[in-house]
């Protein structure tokens, strides 16, 4: 069983209110051999949502915020913690996430400056689910993945 990002799925459940389909990851929910999960939903974030992206807060500390400084940090931990949870309840081994997202994106995210640009690191709920045992893919990575 897989876990996977929703908007994958073909749920419209990114911050702009659509949907990023991967056939693929869609088929695979579809047999039930994945189940769809969206952290930010998960944490009652609306959708659509305002845009957020991973910045260095004046404390040092990385937290979750709008282009205009708004904090979601704590909805985007409280995302990540129910998805874990989630994963567990089903024993999950293995997690296809949305790459670049402040939540799910894995080995590169949004370098926190709005204007499109990326940086190696990873989402909330990427990382998490790595420090719990849980590998991690993006969309990007099918092919390493025999599906």
């Amino acid at each position: 069983m897989y876990l996977v990002s929703a908007c994958l799925a073909g749920v419209n459940c990114r911050y702009n209110g659509g949907n990023i389909t991967n056939i693929v990851i869609q088929e695979l929910v579809k047999q039930g051999k994945a189940i769809a999960i969206c952290p930010e939903q998960l944490s009652g974030l609306p959708t659509p949502r305002a845009c957020c992206e991973i910045v260095i807060a004046e404390n040092g500390n990385r937290k979750i915020a709008t282009k205009d400084g708004q904090d979601f940090t704590k909805e985007f931990v409280e995302g990540a913690e129910k998805t874990l949870a989630i994963a567990k309840v089903i024993d999950v081994k293995k997690a296809i996430l949305q790459s670049r997202s402040p939540s799910c994106g894995c080995g590169t995210i949004y370098n926190g400056t709005f204007t499109g640009n990326l940086k190696k690191g990873y989402g909330f709920t990427a990382e998490l689910l790595i420090k719990n045992g849980i590998e991690v893919y993006t969309e990007n990575d099918l092919d390493k993945l025999k599906l």
